[in-house]
């Protein structure tokens, strides 16, 4: 789950799953549908909700709120040929200028604070859903990429894990995933708009890719 604030608007993604015991003749490699995509307006933020089917032969599906250890650990810290951690008053010319992506203020590293602001490059692994949007100009589609300015955020994020035991287990079901803003009206008023999703399983198994039909805000609007 993530949750930020930039020029006044929030964002928030989490999901829900439900599942069903499934044949033994399932994919290694996750494998999803595109079920369904909904806009919910509310009083506070309003939602974009994506619904997958999945099915996967072990059922080694999802993280728990808590596993940052490797492969899952959110940030990579950029350190000299030392091993100094780099902090931004010493950036190498290389490095990027400031953002919230690419550098960390007062991180815990080795279960200490560093207090200073340390260059990181992101881990795609801490994440196990991924969402690209799109957005139609003159007819084509373009990838609208929320980690460029001004926003600086992502959509990708975490599912739970849908078997609370160790066993493999064939499974299939559907995820619910929502993200919520203050901004969706803003940002995409009536543009044609897509997005694409897959997972990945636990082994880092990457699903195949999915997309939304091309719809806009009002016409997927729940009541």
């Amino acid at each position: 789950m993530r949750f930020k604030n930039y020029s006044g608007i929030f964002f928030l993604a989490a999901a829900s799953f439900s599942c069903v015991n499934a044949p033994d003749n399932f994919p290694t490699t996750p494998e999803i549908k595109f079920s369904n995509i909904e806009f919910v307006e509310t009083a506070g933020p309003d939602s974009l909700i994506v619904s997958i089917d999945f099915k996967d032969a072990e059922g080694d599906l999802g993280l728990g709120a808590t596993e940052f250890d490797p492969p899952y650990n959110p940030v990579e810290y950029q350190r000299n040929s030392v091993g100094e951690l780099i902090n931004y008053s010493n950036r190498p010319s290389n490095a990027p200028d400031y953002n919230p992506i690419d550098w960390i203020i007062d991180p815990i590293v080795n279960n200490a604070v560093v207090n200073d602001t340390i260059w990181v490059v992101q881990n795609p692994n801490q994440y196990n859903i991924f969402i690209n949007f799109y957005i139609k100009r003159n007819g084509q589609f373009t990838e609208f990429k929320w980690q460029d300015p001004p926003y600086f955020t992502t959509f990708n994020g975490r599912f739970p894990k849908i078997l609370n035991n160790e066993n493999s287990q064939a499974i299939e079901g559907n995820i619910k995933y929502s993200m919520l803003s203050s901004g969706w009206n803003s940002i995409f008023r009536n543009d044609t708009i897509k997005v694409e999703v897959r997972i990945q399983d636990r082994q880092l198994n990457a699903s195949n890719m999915v997309s939304s039909p091309e719809v806009t805000l009002q016409s997927i609007r729940k009541d």
